[in-house]
């Protein structure tokens, strides 16, 4: 990953603050998800600090159950860089994530912490690492992974501006999180309002069968449920079919 051996992403043309927070506005409202969000997000990373000479590779690591997990990258070489560092389990990105504050490597080969996996990055081209954690206020964490090829890869200009990047791109990502858990919980209570629907109308196909009340008509279809290890809302569905013909029951607030 040496700056002879690659070609940069493009020349920097001193794209300013204003324009990359106007590209996070946009990828909010342009991305499906959250994976395609911090895609962009990292690509964009890139794009901004990447010089002739100095590509600049980006991902993004995530902590889910205690665990690290590379979510998103610029490129392979940054999502093989970050998978490297997770299977360590320790290293700049990973201190700076857990510590919640920005960590700068200026040089592997005279750093002295995670020796092991600073030895592994080193002979996989990474000369100076930039970290920087994403504040998403108690929703999740993350923290945006930067390798250069090239010892004193990162100017103090350069973390100041990743610093103003992720402040503005964590603000947006914290925005899509809550849209996400919104859209989640919809979903969540969409789906319970259908299993409730079809299984009330199982109930009273159930009862006019049977003659009987309703209590006697939701045992009925509870012991073949436990009886056949089929979810109540499976049983309904095949006991409405069975009658109806229909194959999928709508409830009245669906769209």
């Amino acid at each position: 990953m040496t700056g002879s051996e690659e070609q940069p992403f493009r020349e920097s043309e001193g794209w300013p603050l204003e324009a990359a927070e106007l590209s996070l506005q946009q990828l909010v409202l342009e991305s499906p998800d959250i994976k395609a969000f911090l895609t962009e997000l990292a690509m964009l990373a890139s794009t901004r600090l990447s010089v002739p000479g100095n590509t600049i590779h980006s991902g993004v690591t995530v902590l889910r159950h205690k665990r690290p997990q590379a979510v998103a990258a610029s490129d392979p070489a940054a999502w093989a860089l970050d998978e490297l560092q997770n299977g360590f389990g320790h290293g700049p990105c990973l201190t700076a994530l857990r510590q919640g504050s920005t960590l700068l490597v200026p040089d592997l080969a005279v750093e002295d912490r995670w020796r092991p996996y600073v030895r592994t990055a080193a002979e996989h081209g990474v000369s100076s690492i930039l970290a920087v954690p994403l504040d998403l206020a108690g929703e999740a964490e993350a923290v945006l992974n930067l390798y250069s090829g090239r010892s004193n890869g990162f100017s103090g200009e350069d973390v100041a501006t990743v610093e103003s990047f992720t402040a503005q791109a964590a603000s947006s990502l914290r925005l899509i999180l809550r849209i996400s858990q919104l859209r989640e919980a919809r979903n969540d209570l969409t789906a319970a309002m259908q299993s409730r629907t079809v299984i009330d109308m199982a109930v009273g196909a159930t009862m006019a069968q049977n003659r009987c009340d309703r209590d006697t008509a939701f045992s009925i279809l509870s012991h073949a449920s436990s009886t056949r290890n089929v979810k109540l809302r499976e049983v309904a569905a095949t006991v409405i079919t069975s009658i109806s013909g229909e194959q999928r029951i709508t409830a009245h607030f669906d769209e």
